[in-house]
């Protein structure tokens, strides 16, 4: 997991991280407030289980983002090269830039099901 961390590129890789862990702590905070019977209003209760949908959306853009800037760097390289390029060396470069995405994409989803499961378990405490 670390290789595929550092294949990724430290820095955005490290970004998404750091995003995934800020919606993972409004998460938490939202469910001690659904599931420890604290009362707080429900539209702010709603509206901080928003954020943890939006944030994992931002960690996906980062991982598009991340992929994007890889690919141009690696299309720069492969311009600059004289001869032929490799379609082993075009597949590697591919299969990196690929993994920042895979990352941002598998943030997302979990913040998703989070964001799903805190919210039916709200509603459902509501009625």
């Amino acid at each position: 997991m670390f290789e595929l961390f550092m294949m990724g590129g430290p820095l955005f890789m490290g970004i998404i991280t750091v995003i995934f862990i800020a919606a993972l702590v409004v998460s938490v905070r939202s469910a001690l407030f659904i599931f420890g019977g604290a009362s707080v209003a429900s539209d702010q209760l709603f509206r901080q289980l928003g954020y943890i949908k939006s944030i994992g959306l931002f960690a996906l853009v980062m991982g598009v983002l991340g992929q994007m800037i890889g690919l141009y760097s690696a299309f720069a390289a492969l311009e600059q090269m004289e001869g032929g390029v490799s379609p082993q060396l075009l597949a590697g470069g591919l299969k990196v830039s690929s993994i920042t995405t895979l990352w941002g994409l598998l943030s997302y989803g979990i913040t998703l099901l989070i964001y799903l499961i805190l919210s039916a378990v709200a509603r459902s405490k509501q009625s």
